[in-house]
């Protein structure tokens, strides 16, 4: 009975990990996006990030991906200056594994008593600042909100899924 509610446990927390991210933007609209070729990281805004260096460097390193397919180039006199920021929140889930009335539950093969488990995971936000080099104003802003945790084998791939659900909307098309 314990190896089910474990497996069970399991599945939901992959689940989790794996769940979409929740993309929202935001942009200056009496700006012309095209003409932003090139970009640089805003390295003061970066160095105050308040994550690891290796998730830094994932989240980095997948920008400047989804960057290049937008045809923008990592530049010494850029065009925009790419900033971060995070915010995580650790949610708890109490689930009540009860069907059935009181402290007794029903279950296909028997009564038993009720038991509750407690998961936790992390929901995080990422937002990626695109800054005008030149008048230092922030002209577009993507956020992602999603679940991730220690436990999340490839944060290569879920910290990417990240990054190109938010920059998908970048640059922003009329009417957005």
């Amino acid at each position: 009975m314990c190896m089910k509610k474990i497996i069970l446990l399991a599945l939901v927390g992959t689940l989790w990990s794996c769940s979409p991210v929740k993309v929202f933007m935001d942009y200056d609209r009496e700006i012309t996006f095209d003409k932003y070729t090139s970009y640089a990281f805003f390295k003061p805004g970066i160095d105050e990030v308040d994550i690891s260096d290796l998730d830094k460097r994932r989240i980095l390193k997948s920008i400047e991906k989804e960057l290049s397919l937008k045809s923008l180039a990592l530049s010494d006199t850029p065009d925009l200056l790419v900033n971060i920021a995070v915010d995580a929140k650790d949610r708890v889930v109490i689930n009540n594994g009860n069907y059935g009335f009181g402290f007794w539950g029903w279950n296909p093969w028997f009564f038993q008593p009720r038991f509750n488990t407690i998961s936790t995971y992390t929901q995080g936000e990422l937002y990626i600042d695109l800054i005008d080099a030149k008048t230092k104003r922030l002209v577009w802003q993507g956020k992602g909100k999603g679940n991730i945790n220690e436990t999340t084998k490839n944060r290569d791939e879920r910290i990417g899924v990240f990054v190109a659900g938010i920059l998908k909307n970048y640059p922003p098309q009329e009417g957005e």
